[in-house]
C-alpha cells in the first residue's frame, strides 16, 4: 500500500482517502511577476509525478493549483513595466504555462486565480471576525489573532511563540507581533477591491484557505507546496481554516525540499536563480525533468552544470537500451516483466521514491542490453516494461533515435560555438596586438567555418553563423 511522509505528523502514513478511490489536492502555486525559475519547476514536478502515480494506481485525481496574481511584488513590477497589474499577470500566466508544458507537466484540473476569488476571500475574512479570530488593526488593515488558535505552529512545529518571532515590543498597529493580515487597505494608485472594511485587496496567506474551502469544502486529502512554504504560509492557512470550520483542514501535507544554488535556496527575492529558460538553452527537457527527480522529492537538491551533464548521460543510457528494441505494448508481462514491475511500484509505494524507481530502469536497460546482443525474442516485452514504467513518472516518451539525434547535435552545436569564441578572442588579441596578418588568418578561417563577423567601433567582435542561424 502507499505510504507518503506526512509533514504535520512526522512520519509515513498509508494514503486513506476521505472518500474511496478519489483525490483531493491542493499546491501553492506560483506568484506571477516574472518567469518560473528552476526551483518552481522541482516543485510543480514534485507534484506532477505524484499526481501521475497516484492515477497509475487508479486514484480519480482532482488536482487544483492556484495562481497569485496580485501582491506588492506584481504591483511594484507593472509599475516598472508601466502596464497594469492584470496586463503583467496574464502575460506571465501564459509564459509559465508554456514553460512547464515544455517540461511535460501535467495541467492541474483547476488552476484559480485570486483576482476571480476575491468574494469568497471577503467572506471567509467577515466568518473569521464573526468568531472573534480577526479583529481590525489601527491602520484599517484586518488582521488574524494568532492566540486564538490553541496550537498556531502545529505543521512547522513552533513550541513556542519565542521560536517564531523574537520581537520585544508589539507594534501600535496590531494586537500582537505574530499576527498576520487577511486584508489589506489600499494605498493610492493600487489594484483594490471593495470590502466592509474599505477599499483593499488580500493578505498572501487567506487566499489558498478561501478557495481550498470553495473548491473542495471543509476538508481535503493532500495540501501541498515547496517547503519554505510550510513557516509561516501553511501554518496560517491551518489557522485560518481551522478557526473558521472548527474541523481538520488537510490529512496530509507534502513538501518539496529546495533547489539549491551557490549553497543557498533558489530565490528571485535574492537574485540568486535561473529560469527555466536559462537552462532549457542548454539542456533537453527531458534531461531537466530527469535531473529534477533524481534526489528524493523531500530532500534538497544542488544545481551544477554538471549534475545535468550526469543526468542527460544517464537518460541517454536508459534510451540506447531502447534503441532498435521495436517494444509491443500490446504483449502481457510474463513473470520476469512483473518482477520488475513489481520492484518498481514498490519503490514508488514508498514515498514516491524516485531515486529508487530509476534505478529499477536501470536494471531493466542492463537486461535489455543482454537480449539485444543475444537477439533474444523477449526484448521487445523487456522493452515495452521499461517504457512503460518510466511512463508512469514522466521519462522516456521520445523517440529512441530522435533523442539521441537532438542531444548529439545540441552538444555539437554547443562544442561549435565554444570554438568560434575561442577563436573571436584569439583574433580580438592579435587585433590588439598590431598583428594583423594573424587577425586576417583567424578571421579566413572563421569565414570557412560560416561565421561572418561584425566589428562595431568600440571593439567589440558580434558574429553569426551562416549555416545555423546563430
Amino acid at each position: 500500500m502507499l505510504k507518503i511522509f506526512n509533514t504535520l505528523t512526522r512520519k509515513k502514513e498509508k494514503l486513506i482517502p476521505l472518500v474511496d478511490r478519489k483525490i483531493k489536492i491542493y499546491v501553492c502555486g506560483a506568484t506571477v511577476y516574472d518567469l518560473c525559475h528552476l526551483g518552481h519547476a522541482r516543485t510543480f514536478l514534485t507534484f506532477d509525478t505524484i499526481i501521475r502515480y497516484l492515477r497509475h494506481c487508479g486514484y480519480q485525481v482532482n488536482y487544483v493549483r492556484n495562481i497569485t496574481d496580485i501582491d506588492d511584488k506584481i504591483i511594484k513590477r507593472a509599475y516598472e513595466n508601466n502596464e497594469t497589474t492584470k496586463q503583467l499577470t496574464n502575460r506571465m500566466i501564459q509564459e509559465m504555462h508554456l514553460d512547464l508544458d515544455t517540461l511535460n507537466i501535467l495541467r492541474p484540473n483547476y488552476e484559480p486565480k485570486v483576482t476571480d476569488n476575491i468574494d469568497t476571500i471577503i467572506k471567509l475574512i467577515h466568518l473569521l471576525i464573526k468568531k472573534n479570530h480577526a479583529y481590525i488593526s489601527s491602520n484599517g488593515d484586518i488582521m488574524f489573532s494568532v492566540k486564538t488558535m490553541h496550537n498556531y505552529g502545529i505543521l512547522s512545529n513552533k513550541k513556542k511563540i519565542s521560536e517564531i518571532y523574537n520581537i520585544l515590543k508589539t507594534p501600535n498597529i496590531k494586537n500582537s507581533p505574530i499576527d498576520f493580515v487577511l486584508w489589506k487597505t489600499s494605498k493610492p494608485g493600487e489594484p483594490c477591491w471593495p470590502s466592509p472594511w474599505g477599499a483593499g485587496r488580500p493578505g498572501w496567506h487567506i487566499e489558498c484557505s478561501a478557495m481550498n474551502h470553495s473548491i473542495f469544502g471543509n476538508q481535503l486529502d493532500i495540501h501541498g507546496g515547496g517547503s519554505d512554504l510550510i513557516f509561516p504560509h501553511h501554518d496560517n492557512e491551518i489557522a485560518q481554516s481551522v478557526c473558521a470550520y472548527n474541523m481538520p483542514y488537510a490529512k496530509i501535507w507534502i513538501h518539496s525540499g529546495m533547489l539549491l544554488l551557490n549553497h543557498e535556496k533558489m530565490s528571485k527575492s535574492s537574485n540568486n536563480f535561473f529560469t527555466i529558460r536559462d537552462i532549457l538553452k542548454r539542456y533537453d527537457p527531458e534531461t531537466i525533468r530527469y535531473f529534477l527527480m533524481s534526489a528524493h522529492y523531500r530532500n534538497q537538491l544542488k544545481y551544477d552544470d554538471n549534475s545535468l551533464k550526469n543526468a542527460q548521460a544517464s537518460l541517454k543510457r536508459l534510451y540506447i537500451a531502447l534503441r532498435d528494441t521495436k517494444p509491443n505494448p500490446d504483449i502481457k508481462p510474463h513473470d520476469g516483466e512483473n518482477y520488475f514491475i513489481s520492484k518498481f511500484i514498490s519503490k514508488m509505494d514508498d514515498d514516491f521514491n524516485t531515486p529508487e524507481a530509476y534505478s529499477v530502469l536501470f536494471d531493466m536497460a542492463h537486461k535489455l542490453n543482454d537480449l539485444k546482443v543475444k537477439q533474444h525474442s523477449l526484448t521487445p516485452r523487456i522493452a515495452a516494461t521499461l517504457k512503460y514504467l518510466a511512463n508512469i513518472i514522466g521519462l522516456l516518451y521520445q523517440n529512441p533515435e530522435m533523442f539521441l539525434k537532438k542531444i548529439a547535435l545540441k552538444n555539437n552545436k554547443k562544442f561549435h560555438i565554444k570554438k568560434i569564441q575561442k577563436l573571436i578572442k584569439r583574433r580580438e588579441n592579435a587585433r590588439k596586438n598590431n598583428q594583423w596578418e594573424l587577425s586576417d588568418k583567424i578571421r579566413d578561417k572563421l569565414t570557412v567555418m560560416g561565421i561572418t563577423l561584425e566589428d562595431n567601433p568600440t571593439g567589440i567582435t558580434k558574429w553569426h553563423d551562416n549555416n545555423t542561424n546563430m
